[in-house]
């Protein structure tokens, strides 16, 4: 194995890698309020012998767990990169927000077969104090997802406020559902009516888990499309053309590139290589760029889309000790 001395622009000046805004007090009163609101709406359950009230209490303690993983996510996607963790930790919040997804879809699963067996079996239910307790779940849940209202860009604290105006439709349901009861009777509309909210929700988080997948997977981000950032690229003056383009998510709000860009006439100087960096962050998001510039001789870039470097190195692996001459 011989080196090549492939010049590389790395330009970090200026890279904020903490999120614009830390939703730090955000996650503390959302997670302080939905404690003591499952608290209160669990003992109501028992006492009036509601399920709608039970499974809607489990389901908002997924919930406190679901905003307790994002808000570790958030936390460690502020930790500085180490030498084993080179990005640092913040694809955690990639994981937090498939986490939360997954989370989601499990609750759903409790509530949907919960509703099933009291559709086959119904229970009389005390309608006034379901009503009663439901109501105080749409304030909480309703100011809790206020709070994350800002940060749609970020998917991590999107799934917290999805995840929040998801039981915040649940209580206004179960709400309904007490009224609906007190009304007719028909102690039936209860577990019918958490179907529907199931369904509901299932919906809402078939996204996030797609978008959280894809992210895990290296997937390019949502809004980026692949061929634009290799035109955008081979536009640059100077450049023949582009190979081994990769972009990527660091976290749920940081994008990543690499690629090889052969440029016949050498090399363009730093000064190109902040310019292209600052070109792709303004025009596609894209924050950290690394650039590989490569200079063939002529007649010697015709290989196609690989890269040539890969096939010199095979093919003079034993008179080319010098590796390739790129200045």
């Amino acid at each position: 194995m011989h080196s090549h001395h492939h010049s590389t622009g790395h330009h970090h000046h200026g890279h904020s890698h903490a999120p614009r805004t830390s939703y730090g007090r955000a996650f503390a009163i959302g997670i302080a309020l939905n404690l003591a609101f499952v608290i209160i709406e669990a003992g109501y359950g028992f006492w009036a012998d509601s399920m709608a009230l039970l499974s809607d209490a489990g389901h908002n303690l997924s919930d406190v767990l679901g905003l307790a993983i994002a808000w570790g996510a958030a936390l460690l996607a502020r930790r500085g990169p180490t030498e084993r963790f080179t990005y640092g930790l913040r694809s955690s919040s990639i994981l937090a927000a498939l986490f939360n997804a997954l989370l989601l879809l499990v609750a759903v699963g409790g509530i949907v077969w919960e509703s099933v067996g009291r559709l086959i079996e119904p229970t009389p239910v005390a309608a006034g104090a379901m009503m009663i307790v439901a109501g105080i779940g749409i304030v909480v849940n309703g100011f809790t997802a206020f709070l994350f209202l800002g940060g749609q860009h970020d998917l991590n604290i999107r799934g917290a406020f999805l995840h929040m105006v998801a039981d915040a439709a649940v209580s206004l349901g179960v709400v309904l559902g007490g009224l609906a009861i007190l009304w007719t009777g028909a102690n039936w509309i209860d577990p019918v009516l958490s179907l529907v909210i199931a369904a509901v929700i299932v919906w809402g988080t078939w996204s996030l888990l797609k978008q959280s997948l894809a992210l895990s997977l290296h997937g390019v981000p949502r809004g980026i499309a692949v061929p634009e950032v290799r035109k955008a690229l081979e536009a640059m003056p100077g450049v023949d053309h582009v190979h081994h383009l990769h972009v990527w998510a660091v976290s749920t709000t940081e994008t990543a590139l690499t690629a090889h860009l052969v440029m016949p006439s050498g090399h363009p100087g730093d000064r190109f290589l902040a310019q292209a960096q600052q070109d792709l962050k303004a025009h596609f998001g894209i924050g950290h760029s690394t650039l590989q510039i490569e200079i063939h001789r002529p007649g010697s870039h015709d290989h196609g889309a690989e890269c040539p470097l890969d096939h010199h190195d095979h093919a003079h692996e034993g008179h080319n000790s010098g590796g390739h001459h790129h200045h």
